[in-house]
C-alpha cells in the first residue's frame, strides 16, 4: 500500500467514518511554548485544550479531532541508520477532549489496523501500565483489549513505557496502552523474555494510545480529572514499513527514491563495509527531509536553539560526503516532489532551501580544513596540544574540548574523531544535553515562563506589530516580515527590502511609532477563521503556521495582524521605540534591532 493511500485511507477513516474534525498539520516551530525547541508530538498544537486553557467546543465545534503531524526530534539522532529511528516523522493522531475515553480509542485504533488496513490481527500485541504505588494497575484497558486480542498478547510494563505526563511538576497525566506489530514471528529467544520492547528488533511500536485521567497537585497526589481525554500518535513512515513490507521504514517509498538518487552521487563517502554505506544513505535521506522542512519554516543556521539543531542535523549529513563539493540539488527535487502536494509550502520556498543550504556547506568547508592544534592554541592550550602531538597515539581532549569545538567551530563529532582526537562520547552527550536545557532555559526566561510571556516582551511584541506597518508606510508594501527575536534586552525584526535605510526613513519609522505610542491606541483582538482573516484585510505572511482558527490582533486603526500574542492593552504602555542599528541580514533581508526607552 502506497503512503498516499494509507495517508487517504487515515484521514477517511476519523473524518468521514467517525466524525473527527480534521486539523492541519501546526508548524515545527511551536507558538509560544518555550518546553520544547520544536514539534515533538501531533498532541502540541492542542496542548492549551488538554490543559483546560481553551474550549475546544468554541474553537472546533467539536470533542473530537484527528491531525497528521510534522515532528521533528533529536533524542533519536545517533540511532538514525538503524531501521526504525527517524529525525523528522510524521505522526498520525487522534484525539478526544472530554468526548470518548478508553474503550472507544480501543475499538477505533484496533478496527483500522484490522479492517481498514487488513493487518494480522495475530501479530498485533498490546502493552499496558501495570500499577505502582501511586497508581493503580489500569484494569479497564486489560479489560477492553481482551475484546480484541487473546490474552497472552497484552504485556504490563511501568511508566518507562507506558505513561504520559505531566509536561511540568504537575498537570494533567496518565497511563498509555502502546500497540506493537510482531515483524518476524521469531522469538530471539527460548524462554518468555522476547516480547514487546524487546531491543532484538522483532516487535516495533506503532501507536500509543495515552489515557489522560488524572491531575499530579503540587504535593504530589494523584486525582481523578473532571474531564479525561485521549490522546493517541501513530508513526506514519512505520505504518508504511510494516504495510509495504519492508525490513526497514528507508525500503519504503517515503525513503527509497532518495536514497537511490543519493547513490548516484560519486561524493558518497566510499566506505570499509556495505553496512556502514547503507547506514550513511540512511542519515542522508532523514536528514536532508529535516533540513527542508525546517528552512521551509523559517529557520536558519545559528548557533542556538532551533537553528543549532538545523546547522547540527545538516554537517552531520555532510559527514556521510567523502568531501562537501556534491551537488544536493536532484536530492532535494526528490523530496519536494514526495512532499509538495501534501505541504505546497516547500516548492514555493525551494530557492531559500537551495541558498541555505549551499551557503552552510561552503561554510563547513572551511570548518573541515580547521586545523584543531590552532585552534586550541586560541583556547590557550598551546602547550597541551604540543604534548599530545609529540604523541600520535595518545590525542586525547576532555569532553568540555570535544564540545567547544562542536558549538564554537561546528565540528562534528565524528569530525573530531577523524582529525584524530579521542574524547569521552558519553561526556560529551552530556555537555549537548546540559547545552539544550540552558537553550529552553534561556527560552522560558525570554518568555517569562512556560507559555505566560513576560511583560517585557509583551511590549516589545506590539512593537514589532507597529514596526511592521510603519515599515511599508515608509518603504512599500513589498516589505513582509521574515523573522523576529525578543528578550529582555531589545527587539530584532527581520524583514524583505533589497537597500539600506537611510538616516532619513530611520526617522520617519521612529516618529510614526512613536505617535502611534502618543496617541494610547487600545490593543485588542478578534478570533475568527483563517479564511475571514485574510479576507478582512489582516497580515498574514507565515501561512503554512496558522490553525484554522487564528487571533486577529488590532491597534487601533493603525495596524491588525494574525498573531499568538503576546500584547499590551494599548500602545502608551510602550513609551517611547528607538532603531539603534540596520543591517542586511541575508540577501533581500533586512535586520533592524530596537529598544523600547523607559
Amino acid at each position: 500500500m502506497k503512503s498516499e493511500k494509507i495517508r487517504e485511507k487515515f484521514i477517511k477513516y476519523f473524518s468521514k467514518k467517525k466524525k473527527h474534525t480534521l486539523v492541519s498539520s501546526s508548524s515545527l516551530v511551536p507558538d509560544n511554548d518555550p518546553s520544547v525547541l520544536l514539534t515533538t508530538a501531533g498532541m502540541q498544537q492542542f496542548k492549551p485544550y488538554f490543559l483546560g486553557e481553551t474550549s475546544i467546543k468554541r474553537d472546533f465545534k467539536n470533542r473530537n479531532l484527528t491531525s497528521i503531524q510534522k515532528c521533528f526530534r533529536t533524542s533519536d539522532i545517533e540511532s538514525v541508520g538503524d531501521e526504525v529511528h527517524l529525525t523528522f516523522f510524521e505522526m498520525m493522531g487522534n484525539f478526544s477532549i472530554g468526548g470518548y475515553f478508553k474503550e472507544k480509542a480501543i475499538e477505533y485504533a484496533y478496527e483500522f489496523l484490522v479492517k481498514e488496513l487488513k493487518l494480522d490481527k495475530k501479530r498485533i500485541y498490546a502493552t499496558v501500565f501495570e500499577g505502582d504505588d501511586e497508581v493503580v494497575k489500569d484494569f479497564e484497558a486489560i479489560k477492553v483489549w481482551q475484546k480484541y486480542i487473546n490474552e497472552d498478547k497484552i504485556y504490563e510494563f511501568g511508566r518507562e513505557f507506558n505513561w504520559w505526563g505531566p509536561p511540568g511538576k504537575s498537570g494533567p497525566c496518565g497511563p498509555s496502552s502502546e500497540i506493537h506489530y510482531d515483524l518476524t514471528g521469531k522469538p530471539c529467544s527460548d524462554d518468555d523474555s522476547c516480547k514487546p520492547n524487546c531491543p532484538c528488533g522483532r516487535f516495533v511500536e506503532i501507536w500509543n494510545l495515552v489515557f489522560m485521567q488524572y491531575f499530579l497537585d503540587a504535593k504530589g497526589n494523584y486525582n481523578d480529572l473532571p474531564t479525561k481525554n485521549i490522546d493517541t500518535g501513530m508513526g506514519f513512515e512505520r505504518l508504511a514499513m510494516i504495510l509495504q513490507k519492508k525490513d526497514s521504514l528507508f525500503e519504503t517509498d517515503l525513503f527509497a527514491p532518495i536514497i537511490e538518487e543519493a547513490k548516484k552521487d560519486k561524493n558518497i563517502e566510499k566506505l570499509q563495509s556495505e553496512i556502514e554505506k547503507n547506514k550513511s544513505l540512511r542519515i542522508i535521506s532523514d536528514h536532508l527531509k529535516g533540513c527542508i522542512f525546517l528552512i521551509s519554516e523559517g529557520v536558519e543556521f545559528s548557533n542556538k536553539e532551533q537553528g543549532y539543531i538545523l546547522r547540527r542535523i545538516y554537517r552531520r549529513l555532510i559527514d556521510q560526503f567523502e568531501s562537501p563539493a556534491f551537488d544536493l540539488s536532484p536530492l532535494i527535487d526528490v523530496v519536494l516532489n514526495l512532499y509538495s502536494d501534501i505541504y505546497p509550502e516547500l516548492k514555493k520556498n525551494k530557492k531559500k532551501i537551495l541558498e541555505l543550504l549551499k551557503g552552510e556547506r561552503d561554510n563547513y568547508g572551511k570548518v573541515l580544513k580547521l586545523e584543531v592544534d590552532k585552534v586550541f592554541e586560541k583556547m590557550g592550550k598551546k602547550k597541551k596540544v604540543k604534548k599530545t602531538l609529540d604523541q600520535p597515539s595518545s590525542r586525547k581532549i576532555s569532553a568540555e574540548e570535544a564540545f567547544q569545538l562542536y558549538s564554537t567551530y561546528g565540528l562534528t563529532p565524528n569530525l573530531i574523531k577523524k582529525k584524530g582526537y579521542q574524547f569521552d562520547e558519553k561526556e560529551f552527550q552530556k555537555k549537548i544535553e546540559e547545552h539544550q536545557k540552558i537553550s529552553r532555559a534561556g527560552a522560558e526566561k525570554k518568555f517569562g515562563g512556560a507559555g505566560k510571556l513576560g511583560e517585557k516582551v509583551a511590549k516589545e511584541h506590539t512593537a514589532t506589530h507597529l514596526l511592521h506597518t510603519a515599515l511599508r508606510k515608509v518603504l512599500g508594501d513589498h516589505v513582509k516580515q521574515m523573522g523576529s527575536d525578543l528578550s529582555e534586552e531589545r527587539l530584532r525584526f527581520d524583514f524583505s527590502h533589497e537597500d539600506k535605510l537611510t538616516d532619513e526613513e530611520k526617522k520617519k519609522i521612529e516618529d510614526i511609532i512613536n505617535q502611534v505610542i502618543k496617541d494610547n491606541m487600545p490593543v485588542t483582538f478578534e478570533e475568527m477563521s483563517y479564511k475571514k482573516a485574510v479576507e478582512s484585510g489582516a497580515f498574514a505572511f507565515f501561512k503554512e503556521k496558522y490553525p484554522e482558527k487564528v487571533k486577529v490582533y488590532s491597534i487601533g486603526g493603525f495596524s491588525e495582524e494574525i498573531c499568538a500574542g503576546p500584547h499590551v492593552k494599548n500602545t502608551g504602555e510602550l513609551k517611547h521605540f528607538k532603531i539603534i542599528s540596520e543591517k542586511s541580514s541575508s540577501k533581500g533581508v533586512r535586520r533592524i534591532k530596537a529598544v523600547l526607552e523607559k
